[in-house]
């Protein structure tokens, strides 16, 4: 039964990395990115490396793909101008 487990896991970490792979919107793939964390969190949990697991879950469903997410939301802004400047030179 475990074995089972572990190939449909598997199985849901490739389908998720090629979408990963295959998004242009950055915004999708912070999303697909997300959700692959939590999948290879899931596949740590099944072959008994619970504490890998944790990790995986924090940084990789969490952490990056916020970083990713604020990221793309600083350059979408542009660049940041004093008071009264226009432009980027002096």
């Amino acid at each position: 039964m475990t074995d089972v487990l572990i190939v449909a896991v598997l199985l849901l970490v490739a389908a998720a990395s090629t979408a990963a792979v295959l998004n242009r919107d950055p915004l999708r793939q912070a999303l697909v990115l997300s959700f692959l964390g939590l999948s290879l969190a899931l596949l740590f949990t099944f072959v008994q490396a619970p504490d890998v697991a944790l990790s995986q879950l924090a940084v990789g469903s969490a952490v990056t793909p916020l970083m990713i997410l604020l990221t793309v939301r600083k350059v979408r802004r542009g660049p940041r101008h004093r008071d009264g400047e226009e432009g980027g030179g002096r």
